[in-house]
């Protein structure tokens, strides 16, 4: 069974730095593009980064660009998202999905979820 779970969710104050993790489990991790997501309350879930199967492609939404980047491990099958700088509006829920495609930048193209992790910036 296909496993994605996050974490390194948590609270941290405005200008503050978080690193998510997902480890995979139960698919070929080197033949899927990885994206991370976000919810935030009342809102849409919203793309924040990708990344192709062997990590050569990197994809952001502008709204973090410069201060998110995301990277993966497929000997470790794990993605990561290291995140600087962080505003109180980055507060979500974030996801991590697996993209059979590699391009891994829309909802509707992910194949598996994982059950989300939360992040809390204060102000």
């Amino acid at each position: 069974q296909v496993q994605l779970v996050e974490s390194g969710g948590g609270l941290v104050q405005a200008g503050g730095s978080l690193s998510l993790s997902c480890a995979a489990s139960g698919l070929t991790f080197s033949a899927y593009g990885m994206g991370w997501f976000r919810q935030a309350p009342g809102k849409e879930r919203e793309f924040v980064a990708g990344i192709s199967r062997g990590g050569g492609s990197t994809y952001y939404a502008n709204s973090v660009k410069g201060r998110f980047t995301i990277s993966r491990d497929n000997a470790k099958a794990t993605v990561f998202l290291q995140m600087n700088n962080l505003k109180p509006e980055d507060t979500a829920v974030y996801y991590c999905a697996a993209d059979p495609s590699g391009l891994p930048t829309r909802s509707a193209g992910m194949n598996y979820w994982g059950k989300g992790t939360l992040v809390t910036v204060s102000s």
